[in-house]
């Protein structure tokens, strides 16, 4: 029974570690391309008309929701995905060890390969990068830092520094609702932009929404 949870543990970190690497080096290499050949607001298109490359960065959460102005906000962020990323792996080798099936690794995997993916961009791009406060992805209103800037005059840009970065988003549907459909219609299918790190969180927890019986076994 030791030997078979030992290796079942072996057999899921294998396949979890391999996972969550291979989606963090294509998210990092695909956003450190965006970010060193795209200029701010840059489209093209990827699929035809309806799936573009157009970059932006966005202060906040996953598809460029917000968490405050402050720059505790951004640390409080950045804190708890740091938090969630220590919970759920220790979630995911307490689940291993009891022969977790090989669904249930990919699931985590790619939740965590997303919430690291994006917690990187928060801890290092301000340093990887040139900070230009003046650009308009840094302008903060109600952040309190104060600066100059030729086209715009003295504005509230974000802090800088270790968890206050900003994360890299290009991807984008380009689609939209019939005219004919009430309230939606004529609107964007899905307005949000995002990046591959929230695409594998959200796989992640489909994986794991549809998948509760096999997981959560008594």
């Amino acid at each position: 029974m030791h030997k078979t949870a030992n290796w079942s543990l072996r057999k899921g970190a294998i396949l979890t570690f391999s996972l969550v690497l291979l989606v963090l080096l294509f998210d990092q290499w695909i956003k450190y391309y965006i970010k060193s050949t795209y200029a701010p607001g840059e489209m093209h298109s990827l699929i035809g008309d309806w799936f573009i490359l157009e970059y932006i960065e966005n202060q906040g959460m996953a598809f460029g929701t917000t968490f405050g102005s402050s720059i505790w906000s951004k640390l409080a962020l950045s804190i708890f995905r740091i938090i969630a990323i220590g919970g759920i792996a220790y979630y995911w080798f307490k689940q291993a060890k009891s022969d977790a099936p090989m669904i249930f690794h990919i699931g985590i995997a790619l939740v965590l390969a997303g919430a690291t993916g994006n917690l990187i961009d928060s801890m290092f791009y301000d340093y990887l990068f040139p900070y230009d406060p003046c650009m308009p992805f840094n302008h903060l209103e109600g952040s309190g830092n104060m600066h100059e800037c030729p086209l715009f005059g003295e504005i509230e840009v974000k802090h800088k520094g270790f968890l206050l970065g900003n994360v890299v988003d290009m991807f984008k549907f380009h689609a939209y609702w019939p005219d004919w459909m009430p309230l939606i219609g004529g609107n964007e299918v899905f307005p949000a932009i995002w990046n591959l790190a929230d695409g594998s969180i959200s796989v992640g927890v489909v994986i794991v929404l549809f998948n509760q019986k096999a997981f959560f076994k008594k």
